[in-house]
């Protein structure tokens, strides 16, 4: 191959230019069209995990900012990290004191948990807030969380907060006492819902659906179709807060019978209408007296029995809402560290990752199932910096505390209407 300077014999009008020239693209390569270079901004940024791009939020030009801040934004990254990329967000646990009257909210990263080495403890995070709050639970990165505004006045209060992105929005006063609740996502019409069974001043229940955004409305609906007071055969709610599967616009809460039969009651959140289904079936000789644990892996509807009183057993539902697609997942033998005497509930399947399975043991101990070689084992999780010192660590034991697993988002009040602030919960340590 030849080398070397190009020659002084090239003609003026060849697109090759003459040695000693400075090259330039004027008058050669055109400039891109403005809107394709925002467009490969755009997803560029789509690529970066939601915490990364909190943090570049306020160190990028304005116009980066403006976007990255934007509604559609939000949602285009939360779409692409659900359906194409889920390493753009972090699944975490939160966490808070049923016990006692903490402000404080606990959160630990559960990919760490799944891959740390036992050396290596996984560091709860707390953020503190103004009062005590508990959570009803968790949608696309927002945690609703609920609190009484006076302790001489029988009412609550509702709140959306966003951990990653630190903004929660105004409290919603709710006029009454929460009994049955969930909180989801209405993906038909783009809205976030808060259901609650409100227990007035008078005396009265009524059933309400609060539709979150600039003027946040609410409406009564069809009563729910269980009362917590009716102590009947039809058995009785094992959470009242009902579990979100996000896909089918659903909040489910889990009936158990002590006469062998479970049934969950599924709420259409674009509808606002009831339907019942079916769980799988129990052996006649399983001891029914022990509460079965609703939970989601693979994004399906999950729920695990106790089974024999020697093991418990996991089923995914992959149809939603038809009990002939109930399919049984895994078989985890009892664990002495696992099992709690007298037996009261079913192992909770938390989240999996690849072939390995985060689980709340009936004993109060996480734990890690790997369902490949069967074998059992406990994560390390520092909990001694959550801001409540009257619980055990939690690497002894979980109980009096409430858990809800969630995703990270960008996702924020003020992406639908609701007036925000960013000072109501305060991360006390940044290490997450």
């Amino acid at each position: 191959m030849r080398t070397g300077p190009i020659p002084d014999d090239v003609d003026d009008d060849d697109d090759v230019p003459r040695k000693g020239k400075v090259v330039t693209t004027t008058g050669g390569w055109p400039e891109p069209p403005p809107i394709l270079l925002d467009e490969l901004i755009a997803e560029v940024l789509l690529r970066i995990p939601a915490r990364y791009l909190v943090r570049l939020r306020n160190s990028v030009c304005s116009s980066w900012r403006t976007l990255i801040s934007s509604s559609q934004f939000a949602k285009d990254h939360l779409r692409r990290s659900m359906a194409v990329d889920p390493a753009l967000t972090h699944p975490l646990m939160a966490y808070y004191s049923r016990a006692y009257i903490y402000p404080t909210v606990g959160v630990f990263s559960v990919r760490s948990v799944m891959e740390n080495p036992p050396h290596e403890p996984t560091k709860v995070v707390p953020y503190e807030g103004r009062r005590y709050r508990l959570i009803i639970g968790s949608c696309n990165g927002l945690l609703c969380l609920h609190d009484e505004e006076r302790e001489d006045d029988l009412t609550h209060r509702a709140m959306l907060w966003n951990p990653c992105t630190g903004f929660t929005s105004q409290p919603l006063e709710i006029g009454g006492l929460f009994s049955i609740c969930g909180f989801g996502y209405d993906h038909v019409n783009d809205k976030y819902k808060l259901f609650a069974v409100v227990d007035k001043k008078s005396g009265e229940s009524v059933t309400r659906m609060f539709t979150f955004g600039p003027k946040t409305t609410w409406r009564t609906i069809q009563d729910f179709p269980h009362n917590l007071c009716d102590d009947d055969s039809r058995g009785h709610m094992v959470h009242v807060e009902g579990l979100f599967v996000s896909g089918t616009g659903t909040l489910n809460w889990l009936l158990h019978g002590y006469l062998s039969f479970v049934w969950v009651i599924s709420l259409d959140l674009v509808r606002e209408t009831y339907c019942q289904f079916s769980l799988p079936s129990k052996d006649s000789d399983d001891d029914h007296e022990v509460e079965p644990e609703l939970g989601i892996l693979r994004d399906c509807l999950a729920v695990c029995y106790e089974t024999k009183k020697t093991h418990w057993t996991v089923w995914l539902m992959k149809d939603y809402g038809v009990p002939q697609s109930w399919t049984k997942l895994a078989i985890i033998p009892h664990h002495p560290l696992l099992v709690r005497r007298p037996r009261g509930k079913a192992l909770w399947p938390i989240y999996m990752l690849g072939n390995v399975l985060l689980a709340l043991a009936p004993s109060g101990k996480f734990c890690l199932c790997n369902l490949n070689d069967g074998s059992i084992d406990f994560p390390n999780i520092d909990s001694s910096g959550d801001g409540m010192p009257r619980h055990r660590p939690l690497t002894q034991h979980s109980c009096l505390r409430g858990f809800h697993l969630y995703h990270e988002s960008i996702v924020s009040p003020f992406h639908f209407g609701l007036p925000s602030c960013s000072s109501e919960m305060r991360l006390i340590n940044q290490s997450l």
